[in-house]
């Protein structure tokens, strides 16, 4: 075991797992390189949104990864910046999720500006002074153009936002790509070749030389002096579109026009035919809604015709009806329905009194036959002869008419002249003379 509290002995075998071993490792550099000062060159510097510094500091062999946290971040005098060279006071750790040392930055102080800041000062220095970037060399962009060469990585998103933001601003433009690395060994030759492609070439109108984002050393390509010369040599205007809006290169200020993104690129190279566009949109709600008002008028105008023919025409048919019922109101008056329903009425009246007057003679005639037929009818109804001490006796076989109707023990029911009572056959006989 060393003074680290680690000892390792390779004849002897010992399993770790991945985070013992960090946890080793870790525990090494916190010790071995708690307070650190070291030189070198920043690049890829970034802000995250949380207030933390990332960036590379690199020499001309090498690099390590640099973390400044925000409460640090707050207090730095120096922020860091591409191609700044500083010196710089931290701690070692490894970062155990990726398996990566950093240094952890705790102050940054400035040792002047680093290489590539230097290269590019200087090339921007020698080419001003030849007057590349004078503003009186920069050519307009064609208003209207139809054919746009782009000088890109195929793969880069740089490229899919230009071809989609052109496709939808006109798409009637016609684009060709010529795809080039635009980073890394091989890059420069690609990117002046296909400047001097489109160039030459007698189709394209207008060139646009794309990339995306990236650390100072990611862009180099574009700061690079042949890049630059075959722009600043284009027999056609060249917008440059490289980085992001607060990256600038050699290229942006030799170029005709510098466009802050790619996607803002594709919106300058069309502008012109946005406003067109616009316009022709703007005449066409306007003529529009001239139409609109025209039609609208029209149909208040034919509507009120239409109302007026109509007016006539109801006023037309009012009068014919009015004639005709003028007409039949005078056939009306000459039939006078009214006198001759009141003559029928008196005449119904008067038969009414009649016929009611004949009734009553006719019976007054008829009293006394009636009266004499009721006498008849009385006289000979066989209540007068129960009234004279007879009686009608009722067996249940009917009407008892002889002695032979009956039997003994039958009841009978005895009718007499004021009432009824029932009676029991006690004994019989049929001859009468002998009794």
């Amino acid at each position: 075991m060393d003074q680290l509290g680690f000892s390792w002995d390779p004849a002897a075998r010992r399993e770790l797992t991945v985070g013992e071993l960090t946890e080793h490792i870790s525990d090494l550099m916190s010790q071995v390189f708690p307070d650190v000062w070291v030189t070198g060159e920043i690049s890829g510097a970034k802000l995250s949104t949380a207030g933390h510094w990332y960036f590379n500091l690199k020499d001309g062999g090498a690099q390590i990864r640099c973390a400044c946290f925000r409460m640090q971040a707050m207090r730095l005098r120096v922020k860091p910046q591409d191609g700044l060279a500083v010196l710089v006071r931290g701690r070692v750790e490894v970062y155990a999720t990726r398996g990566e040392y950093q240094l952890v930055i705790e102050t940054i102080q400035a040792r002047g500006v680093g290489t590539l800041q230097a290269a590019f000062e200087a090339l921007k220095q020698k080419l001003a002074a030849e007057g590349l970037f004078d503003s009186e060399r920069k050519r307009e962009l064609p208003r209207f153009p139809h054919r746009i060469g782009i000088v890109t990585s195929a793969q880069g998103a740089a490229v899919h936002d230009l071809v989609k933001i052109l496709r939808r601003r006109h798409s009637g433009l016609h684009v060709r790509i010529f795809p080039a690395l635009v980073q890394g060994d091989g890059s420069i030759e690609q990117v002046t070749r296909g400047i001097r492609h489109f160039s030459s070439g007698g189709w394209a109108e207008v060139l646009i030389v794309a990339r995306g984002g990236g650390s100072l050393e990611d862009l180099w390509t574009f700061n690079e002096e042949r890049v630059a010369r075959a722009i600043a040599g284009s027999m056609i205007p060249v917008i440059s579109a490289i980085g992001h809006e607060t990256d600038f290169t050699i290229a942006d200020f030799v170029s005709d026009l510098r466009a802050p993104t790619p996607s803002a690129a594709a919106e300058l190279v069309t502008q012109h035919w946005m406003e067109v566009a616009n316009k022709l949109d703007t005449a066409h709600r306007h003529l529009l809604r001239g139409m609109q008002l025209i039609l609208m008028t029209s149909r208040e105008r034919s509507q009120r015709r239409g109302k007026d023919r109509l007016q006539v025409i109801v006023r037309r048919r009012i009068n014919q009806r009015s004639q005709r019922l003028d007409e039949l109101d005078s056939r009306l008056a000459r039939q006078d329905v009214r006198r001759k329903f009141h003559e029928a009425k008196l005449r119904l009246e008067r038969l009414d009194t009649a016929a009611v007057h004949a009734i009553r003679k006719y019976m007054t005639r008829l009293r006394p036959k009636v009266e004499s037929l009721e006498a008849s009818v009385r006289h000979l109804s066989p209540l007068r002869v129960l009234e004279r001490g007879y009686a009608i006796l009722e067996s249940p076989q009917g009407i008892v008419r002889s002695a032979n109707d009956v039997a003994e023990g039958d009841p009978l029911k005895v009718r007499v002249a004021d009432g009824e009572f029932g009676a029991v056959v006690t004994e019989k006989s049929s001859d009468y003379s002998k009794r």
